[in-house]
């Protein structure tokens, strides 16, 4: 009887499919691949190989807030925002004559004396118009990231601290409720509206402040409140001193931006918070979104179109 060889009685080493100077004797439970302990990923069962435990997780849905948003613990558009004010307002410490040039105004004229002058149609040689009606159609939004100089106004330093003090107390809370995206839309469609009833209402007027975003953010915290069934006579009890103030500020503030804010933000609020919970409710969302911004638009340049005659 011949001896058996040498090869034909040792075992077959198997290695691991991504080190293959590695021994193995484990599989991933899913592909059945060998895999060493650098490579391991601890499963329910067993264990997987990196690429099972990716595919795995692009397979499991995505977490989302009550109204469609991502689900995030830091509302990270709301310090952005608040940020982003702070440096405009540094900007403005700075130099002065951003405010000129980046607040919303309709219409106006600029003197041959560097002085800022009530529109009128017909104007002397020298003077030049300015304003949304030249075609500075950013000061809807520029606007709203400026705010009264320390030594001007009613409010004056208070202007920008009561914005973003409520900014951060009510800000940080819709920022969650909705998801980063949905949130930011609402923030900017609420000053859009807020300048935009300003043009239509008091195009003459300059006017600064993000406070026709924060009523529009304020709005929306009341409305999606009540989508979620909280304490009626807290959540009443907010929006009736939101109202309240609405009506003191218009006497030493721009009402109009205020009113305006707190409109679109209630229509953009209605629509996040009462669009269907199925998969018609991102194209719901959007569509209102986009529908808003239109009415804006159209309102807009209607307005400017009439004031060029």
């Amino acid at each position: 009887m011949e001896p058996e060889s040498p090869s034909s009685s040792e075992p077959a080493v198997s290695t691991c499919y991504r080190h293959p100077s590695v021994e193995s004797y484990v599989r991933c439970t899913r592909c059945e691949r060998f895999i060493c302990p650098d490579c391991m990923r601890d499963a329910a069962v067993g264990h997987q190989c990196p690429e099972c435990v990716k595919e795995g997780a692009r397979a499991v849905r995505q977490a989302r807030t009550v109204f469609g948003g991502r689900i995030s613990t830091v509302p990270l558009v709301t310090y952005v925002l608040i940020g982003l004010n702070v440096v405009a307002y540094v900007a403005e410490l700075l130099r002065p004559e951003i405010v000129d040039g980046f607040a919303m105004l309709g219409r106006g004229l600029a003197g041959p004396d560097g002085l800022r002058y009530v529109w009128q149609s017909a104007y002397p040689a020298g003077f030049q118009a300015e304003g949304v009606i030249d075609g500075e159609w950013y000061r809807l939004l520029t606007g709203a990231f400026l705010h009264i100089p320390p030594t001007e106004g009613t409010f004056g330093i208070l202007h920008i601290v009561m914005n973003m003090v409520t900014l951060w107390n009510v800000g940080r809370i819709v920022e969650l409720q909705l998801g980063r995206a949905r949130y930011l839309s609402l923030y900017l469609l609420s000053a859009l509206g807020g300048s935009v009833l300003v043009l239509l209402l008091a195009p003459d007027t300059s006017t600064v402040g993000a406070s026709g975003a924060i009523f529009g953010v304020c709005t929306a915290y009341y409305v999606l409140a009540r989508r979620l069934g909280a304490d009626p006579s807290g959540i009443n009890r907010f929006m009736a001193g939101l109202l309240v103030w609405l009506v003191i500020s218009a006497v030493v503030t721009s009402w109009q931006g205020h009113l305006g804010g707190l409109l679109t933000g209630g229509a953009v609020a209605l629509a996040f918070a009462y669009a269907p919970r199925d998969r018609r409710r991102v194209l719901v969302q959007a569509g209102a979104c986009v529908a808003v911004s239109a009415l804006l638009v159209v309102l807009a340049v209607g307005k400017v179109s009439a004031m060029t005659g």
